[in-house]
């Protein structure tokens, strides 16, 4: 996996000891956008909770995106091709490819992209 963009945080004593209150007994989290409520789903509220949680420990946190990296056979698998068609297409150009020692890493975002690209062509999009 790729680390993008880091941002650390962390919080002052008083703050700490309120969120820590406040999270105290609760497991629901919902997230206002310009004063409008949206609850998560359960994968980004316990990701928003753990977060949460460290601060009100006291820990500093860094927050970053990661482009997860596939090995060619988890990204032909994931595309329904043959390693070997897409080791060409690689070699190509046709879909990015990073380069961890000898071995090709192929992001994911990139897999998607390429499948999302053959489907609108064969619907004519």
């Amino acid at each position: 996996m790729t680390l993008v963009a880091p941002h650390v945080s962390a919080l002052g004593p008083a703050d700490r000891a309120a969120l820590a209150r406040t999270l105290s007994g609760s497991d629901d989290v919902t997230v206002f956008v310009d004063g409008t409520a949206h609850r998560l789903a359960p994968e980004a509220r316990d990701a928003v909770l753990d977060l949460l949680g460290r601060l009100a420990r006291g820990d500093a946190v860094a927050v970053a995106s990661v482009a997860e990296l596939l090995t060619t056979s988890q990204a032909a698998e994931l595309a329904g091709i043959s390693h070997t068609f897409l080791r060409n297409m690689t070699d190509r150009g046709e879909i990015p490819v990073q380069y961890r020692g000898s071995h090709r890493r192929i992001r994911r975002d990139d897999i998607t992209a390429w499948l999302a690209g053959q489907r609108n062509a064969a619907t004519g999009d």
